[in-house]
């Protein structure tokens, strides 16, 4: 990797809930989570199933980014190798007042009869930390803007040297929001977003906080991105089906994300 570039490893690009067969292997079939390499920074973007496979020793602490609190892009924390390494640190963040709201939040999950123990009580230590809008992870900046998804779901826009990450999963394309999109995305080198729903899907599932590839071209071409990778893959969505899919665009610039692909940014 080049000095001042990001890589980014797709450790799991698919939607709503983990799969695995024949049909989809190509995609893959872990949940969202996607591992940023800057210098010797190590960032996650969401915890999915995809984080089981992730490596578990770094130079410096790695960070993982929870870009909003549902299942699909959690659940890996659990199985997370390096939270059960003693002698280990991970930075855990994402959107609370409080360290303490943010210890409730996760033991709703992470708890019994759900859970055997808390993601606290691991060997390795966790340090929950709330995100502000804006903070500085070694030389990357991170910022982020409120999407629109049910609950809440945050875009995180990373900035390392003059290279730019924008990451917009689980958005909902709707006006006034788009236009502020288009505005934080301005000239990103990579852009990651949410193509889970067809143009026939977006039109019955109003509401569900997902988008189509055709936006997400429509705003790679609005904000003037370099590239477009397409994330959260709905579920049920063959191998077939997304190469069908990925084709019509006939760009090496427009892609559909697949597990375990290393980008250089």
């Amino acid at each position: 990797m080049k000095e001042h570039n990001m890589c980014l490893t797709v450790l799991g690009a698919r939607g709503s809930l983990p799969v695995s067969d024949t049909k989809r292997s190509r995609f893959g079939g872990a949940t969202s989570c996607y591992m940023v390499q800057a210098g010797s920074e190590t960032i996650f973007l969401d915890g999915g199933t995809g984080l089981v496979s992730a490596p578990a020793r770094f130079e410096k602490t790695p960070v993982i980014l929870l870009s909003h609190l549902h299942l699909d892009h959690v659940i890996g924390l659990g199985m997370y190798p390096r939270l059960s390494q003693d002698g280990t640190i991970t930075r855990l963040l994402f959107r609370a007042d409080t360290e303490d709201e943010m210890r409730a939040l996760l033991q709703q999950l992470f708890s019994p009869p759900f859970w055997p123990i808390p993601l606290t009580e691991y060997k390795g230590t966790l340090l929950l930390e709330p995100l502000k809008p804006t903070l500085r992870i070694g030389d990357v900046t991170v910022e982020s803007i409120e999407g629109r998804h049910p609950g809440g779901c945050l875009v995180f826009r990373l900035k390392y040297g003059d290279k730019r990450l924008v990451y917009a999963t689980d958005c909902e394309p709707d006006d006034p929001f788009f236009s502020k999109l288009i505005s934080f995305c301005d000239g990103a080198d990579l852009l990651l977003y949410d193509g889970q729903f067809t143009e026939k899907d977006s039109i019955t599932k109003k509401g569900f906080g997902h988008s189509t590839a055709e936006k997400g071209v429509e705003l790679m071409e609005r904000c003037g991105a370099k590239r477009l990778l397409l994330i959260h893959h709905d579920p049920q969505a063959s191998d077939e089906e997304l190469l069908r899919r990925e084709r019509r665009f006939n760009s090496e610039r427009i892609r559909y994300a697949r597990e375990g692909e290393e980008i250089e940014i």
